[in-house]
């Protein structure tokens, strides 16, 4: 019988293989190497151990995919989160893998190396700028830091070039097979992921959208291809680069609530609801409470409204002053404010107006939208009241006070009508944690709510809470929610206090859905932002471009040693003076050819334009964004918007070699000074490796040699 051999074909890069070890020798040698924490590890590390115990936290700085990544790094080390990152420069102890912690940020950073190479390629330009990109990558010193611990830029530049890389390879495949389309979805996953590790990634997945968005109406016009084939790569397109992407993004947050599911530090941020759904904390607190309010409840409302600490409605033995700082009279009645902490004195007992009787009927009568209700402090037995006198701090809006009869012609007006906001989702019913409840003052239509205003000191520094008229519809800030309940069985206020302290238990099983989590969680990583002092390594982007600042990373106790990030001064001056000739390029040929002078063949042309949609494109959408928010930033911030500008620059060399220069003398010029530009980016990167590994220690004179810039903080010990 005949034996045919089995024969098998492969392609090596041998250059890619070459600048991929490369890559990896720079980013994973000595990765253990401080073994002390660095920089913003301080800040990565506290959600890493909050992973490790399953903590729930809340990050307003970006979505969770890079802080997943980062613990699972951990867990392959078998990091237990029992680690305080307190301070940068703490050892870590030996029981820590610092190996595992940096690795995967770092493995990241190094396949941008090979990324780039293929990128440019898939650009359509040769090998020869494909290594030149490689090589910037590789040999830039502020991307060898960033990769090399526990930090998230690494991670973002690595999903956007491979969403780039992805989609290039698609549309450039000239097969029409169903496989191609595997490079499609995989470049819509690269999206979201990169979206997932941090919101810059939203600037690149814009760009993507939008050269897809081209590519997809120049298919539509082109009539070779038959109706079928547009309609099916549009749909795909759709899918993969839409769809998928939206999927993935809840699906992060899917995971990142599925595990966090104990109550943390950062519970009071969210919800009753939210808090309740956690293990320990409120759910502790609450457990077994009755799930409908009725009649004789006695109830803690928590304010809805957006503050940094959760607040409850309160009141204590102390009235308004007759007289307020600035002249204004007050009712002198019995204060009522907003208290950020667990308090006997928030109780309240909710009332029917037609009883006397404050306790819970047999059987229990439910509170429903639009019911009348009277709020008895349960401590005091003042009722909750509102009148048309001005608020302490806020004066365009109604007091709010637990009426005292002075028998002066004050009448009390303690009638609250109950507008649940979220009936349609919960019934017409009052539910403990679950209904959001607006309380109407009958009299006046004004609205209870928490102005967030601070009373003085004879209000003890409570917040402020007025009842105040607004237009239709208005919802903010408005809401109050039942957070710890129980049904009351006492009349008298000293059998209540006892009361109070032994609570009566119902069982009954409430859940949140996790689209009701997912949404909050969104709107409180919007809407609540940490308070953000000015930092001493932070800038502004327009001293990014000309590397006009440096952070101190980190500083060994004793020595000199030192890692800064700090960029590849030369590769810097390259990247801008190639952001710089392409537009001037651009202009001149964009004029001539409005003047009928065609430079460029139109395959050229295509290949120009495509250059800069991407390099140019990328640069500005990931750094012009950055002029216009308020917020403290950072030279890493730069760090994905220089990615592009290496991606331009041999390419452009490249197109200037082939269409520009003709003749020998100058092409050999032109490589003349590239080789010694290139010469100048190792020399420079040589130079600067001490302060981007922490190796070898350089002396004083040394360290005051590598301060090339008298804005740089370089430090050192003189000995």
């Amino acid at each position: 019988m005949l034996q045919l051999p089995l024969l098998v074909t492969a392609q090596l890069d041998l250059v890619l293989v070459l600048v991929s070890l490369l890559s990896l020798w720079t980013r994973l040698g000595r990765l253990s190497y401080p073994s002390s924490v660095v920089f913003d590890e301080v800040y990565y590390g506290q959600f890493v151990s909050l992973y490790m115990k399953r903590i729930f936290f809340v990050d307003d700085s970006g979505p969770p995919l890079g802080h997943m990544i980062l613990a699972l790094g951990a867990y392959l080390g078998g990091f237990d989160g029992n680690f305080v990152w307190n301070r940068i420069g703490a050892d870590y102890p030996c029981s820590v893998s610092v190996w595992s912690l940096r690795l995967l940020p770092a493995l990241c950073g190094a396949l941008c190396v090979p990324l780039v190479y293929l990128l440019t390629l898939e650009l359509g330009f040769s090998h020869l700028s494909a290594l030149g990109a490689a090589l910037l990558l590789l040999l830039e010193n502020s991307l060898i830091v960033q990769s090399r611990f526990m930090l998230l830029e690494s991670l973002l530049i690595f999903f956007v070039l491979l969403a780039f890389f992805s989609y290039l390879r698609f549309h450039n495949a000239h097969s029409r097979s169903w496989s191609r389309y595997s490079w499609l979805l995989l470049s819509g996953v690269s999206c979201a992921a990169a979206v997932g590790v941090k919101y810059m990634g939203l600037f690149s997945y814009l760009l993507l959208l939008g050269v897809a968005s081209v590519h997809s109406w120049n298919l539509i016009g082109d009539q070779a291809v038959s109706h079928l084939s547009v309609f099916i790569q549009c749909v795909c397109k759709v899918l993969c680069l839409l769809v998928v992407p939206v999927l993935l993004y809840v699906f992060w947050f899917y995971i990142h609530l599925s595990v966090l599911n104990r109550s943390g530090p950062h519970d009071q941020l969210m919800s009753s609801a939210f808090q309740a759904s956690l293990q320990g904390g409120l759910s502790r607190i609450t457990q077994g409470q009755p799930l409908e309010v009725v009649y004789g409840s006695q109830v803690t409302l928590r304010s809805s409204a957006s503050q940094p600490v959760s607040c409850w409605l309160h009141s204590h033995k102390a009235n308004y002053p007759i007289r307020y700082e600035n002249g204004r009279g007050s009712s002198h009645q019995q204060q009522v404010t907003c208290y950020p902490f667990k308090d006997v004195n928030n109780w309240w007992i909710i009332k029917d107006p037609g009883r006397q009787e404050l306790v819970v009927d047999t059987p229990p009568r439910p509170i429903r939208h639009g019911d009348v209700i009277q709020l008895v402090h349960g401590m005091t037995s003042r009722l909750l009241n509102s009148h048309d006198v001005a608020a302490p701090m806020s004066p365009h809006a109604q007091e709010v006070s637990g009426y005292i009869d002075f028998n002066v012609s004050m009448a009390a007006q303690n009638l609250w009508r109950v507008d649940i906001n979220n009936r349609e989702a919960e019934s017409e019913v009052w539910k403990t944690i679950l209904s959001e409840v607006r309380l109407v003052h009958v009299n006046t239509s004004a609205v209870l709510k928490l102005s967030g205003v601070p009373l003085p000191d004879w209000g003890f520094r409570q917040l402020e809470v007025v009842a105040e008229k607004l237009p239709k519809g208005h919802r903010s800030s408005l809401s109050w929610t039942v957070e710890e309940h129980r049904y009351g069985t006492s009349q008298g206020w000293k059998e209540r206090e006892a009361e109070l302290h032994s609570p009566t238990h119902i069982d009954v099983d409430r859940k949140i859905s996790f689209w009701s989590k997912f949404m909050e969680l969104q709107w409180k990583m919007l809407t609540v932002k940490q308070e953000e002092s000015e930092h001493k390594y932070s800038s502004a982007p327009l001293e990014w471009i000309t590397m006009n600042t440096n952070i101190a990373y980190w500083l060994h106790a004793s020595t000199n040693a030192q890692i800064h990030l700090i960029g590849n001064p030369v590769s810097w001056g390259v990247a801008n003076l190639s952001l710089l000739a392409y537009q001037l390029l651009a202009t001149v040929y964009m004029l001539r050819r409005r003047r009928g002078l065609k430079d460029l063949t139109d395959g050229a042309w295509q290949q120009f334009v495509s250059l800069g949609v991407v390099c140019v494109g990328g640069w500005m959408m990931n750094f012009l964004p950055f002029l216009l928010m308020d917020k403290t930033l950072f030279l890493y911030h730069y760090l994905p918007a220089l990615c592009y500008l290496y991606l331009l620059s041999p390419a452009l060399l490249e197109h200037v070699y082939t269409h520009l220069f003709s003749s020998g003398t100058p092409r050999r010029a032109l490589c003349v000074c590239t080789s010694a530009v290139l010469v100048s980016i190792f020399t420079s990167y040589w130079n600067f490796c001490p302060l981007t590994y922490g190796s070898p220690e350089l002396s004083a004179n040394q360290l005051q040699a590598l301060k090339w810039r008298d804005t740089w903080d370089i430090l050192y010990r003189r000995r």
